[in-house]
Parts: structure tokens; C-alpha cells; sequence
């Protein structure tokens, strides 16, 4: 019975997903707001150092606190 209820909840999610974004409105990208002014775009360098590189540099300092204070604590005991 379980396999049963997983199989339907997982098809109404998924059918749910699916008219959700067939019924959604286009973005609307094409057409310019009244007091829009887009600066220049990133280059690929820029975007991967703002969204791969920033978020790795990130992970690397929490990741070094955690283990800094993991020792401090360690050596207390």
C-alpha cells in the first residue's frame, strides 16, 4: 500500500509541476519597463568567479572554522 501512495503522490507532484509551468505567463523579458536601464553583462569570467568561485571560497573558510574550532575544542578535553 505504501509503494501505491508513493506512486500517486509523486504523479500528482509531478503532474502539478507540469501545468503549473505550461499555465505560467512567458517572462517577459522581450519588452523593456518604463525605468529599466540593464547594465553591461558579466563576461565569462566574471560569472564563473561570481557564481563557482565565490560560492567554492565561501565553503573553504567555513569548512577552515569549523576545523579550527573542532581542534581548539579538541585540545581543551
Amino acid at each position: 500500500m505504501d509503494k501505491k501512495n508513493a506512486l500517486r503522490t509523486g504523479a500528482v507532484a509531478a503532474g502539478s509541476t507540469l501545468m503549473m509551468l505550461l499555465m505560467s505567463s512567458p517572462a517577459l523579458a522581450v519588452t523593456r519597463d518604463d525605468g529599466d536601464d540593464p547594465g553591461s553583462g558579466l563576461s565569462v569570467v566574471q560569472t564563473l568567479g561570481l557564481f563557482v568561485g565565490l560560492p567554492l571560497l565561501l565553503f573553504v573558510v567555513i569548512a577552515g572554522l569549523v576545523v579550527m574550532g573542532e581542534k581548539k575544542s579538541g585540545q581543551q578535553s
